[in-house]
């Protein structure tokens, strides 16, 4: 992914309002993360437990997503549906997101499982492990292929803001 910045992420949001963009939290770290390891930027408002952000470069353009979560979690193992990491606990969330357009200003909303720390790039890399799980092994499958598989389910996802 390319480096973005805070108004590029504002400028990105599809299921949400100007308002809303405009008082999302964005992080402040945005000049020191892995760009060159991630397929999206994922994080989580600190300052709001249960919300969390997506921005998705997809075709020529960023796909920015508002989230929630519930944040006690069922905890219990679970995978997530993006990157097919096992995470014990709370490590997995039910991620909700209203739909785009005029659908979900009508309270429609889309979800799937994530990594509640939104790290999955990481995670299909290689470059972060679940805490206190292990995850399964796939020796028929590259780590190019675990990337695209990332990139394929985030894209999966996206595509049903829309339908």
């Amino acid at each position: 992914m390319k480096p973005i910045t805070e108004r590029d992420i504002r400028a990105s949001i599809v299921n949400g309002s100007k308002g809303d963009a405009k008082r999302m939290p964005v992080p402040r770290d945005l000049d020191t993360r892995p760009w060159e390891d991630l397929d999206f930027l994922g994080w989580t408002d600190p300052s709001y437990p249960g919300r969390a952000y997506l921005v998705v470069p997809q075709d020529d353009r960023l796909v920015g997503v508002l989230l929630r979560y519930e944040t006690g979690g069922s905890g219990k193992t679970q995978m997530c549906t993006v990157c097919t990491t096992t995470h014990t606990a709370h490590g997995v969330s039910l991620m909700t997101a209203p739909k785009a357009g005029d659908s979900g200003r009508k309270g429609n909303t889309v979800g799937t499982y994530l990594c509640t720390d939104l790290a999955c790039s990481l995670y299909a890399r290689n470059k972060r492990q679940p805490a206190l799980g292990r995850r399964y092994r796939e020796d028929l499958i590259s780590t190019e292929e675990k990337v695209e598989r990332v990139v394929e389910n985030m894209n999966a996802f996206l595509s049903r803001l829309y339908s």
